[in-house]
């Protein structure tokens, strides 16, 4: 069974959906006993990342999660704020992350007289970095729906799975073993997200 994290922050019900078009089935929880219980995990989020972090711990979500990801290496998939609480900080906030990826959290800096916009809003194309059933079946040009003022920065460059263009090359998703995250929303982006989660779902 999956399970779609609720910690307060994110469009729990958006992602629901999208995996019963695919024929998945999913639970909404945000109770450790469930988590404890998964085969696959979807951590996502919409806020900031202080925010997420206090979340997760004030609900006993912490200790359970890191059990079931850092060692019994059940598959997970970070969304949006639950890519970057993956990382190891954020120049958003204080707090630590969770740290299962080598990677931090940054803001994109136009330079100044820049016309670029942030936060990044709406659709952009990504480029694999390395190959992951992931993007089994992709398109040449897959588009996804993006909003976001932060980015995630590997340190690993071998964990990077996709990057993206907004004034800059930014790593718009990442893959480390049973841990992945993308800045991008699938669940707002039709086909393409429709395939990435049927992806994540039946080969992951």
């Amino acid at each position: 069974m999956i399970t779609i994290i609720d910690y307060g922050m994110g469009n729990l019900g958006s992602i629901r959906n999208m995996l019963k078009k695919i024929g998945a089935e999913s639970r909404i929880s945000g109770d450790p006993s469930v988590v404890a219980e998964s085969d696959k995990l979807i951590l996502p989020g919409v806020g900031s990342f202080d925010a997420g972090i206090r979340n997760l711990s004030n609900s006993g979500l912490m200790q359970v999660l890191s059990e079931r990801v850092t060692e019994r290496k059940v598959p997970v998939l970070g969304i949006c704020l639950g890519m970057q609480l993956m990382t190891r900080k954020s120049e958003e906030g204080t707090l630590p992350g969770l740290g299962w990826v080598d990677a931090e959290t940054v803001r994109f800096s136009p330079p100044a007289g820049s016309t670029l916009k942030v936060p990044h809003m709406g659709w952009n194309t990504v480029t694999a970095a390395k190959e992951s059933p992931l993007f089994s079946g992709a398109e040449p040009e897959e588009r996804f729906y993006f909003v976001h003022s932060y980015y995630v920065r590997c340190l690993n460059r071998e964990d990077v799975l996709l990057t993206a263009e907004h004034g800059q090359e930014f790593d718009a998703g990442f893959c480390c073993g049973n841990v992945a995250g993308v800045q991008f929303h699938p669940e707002k982006s039709h086909k393409f997200g429709m395939r990435f989660l049927r992806n994540f779902v039946e080969v992951f």
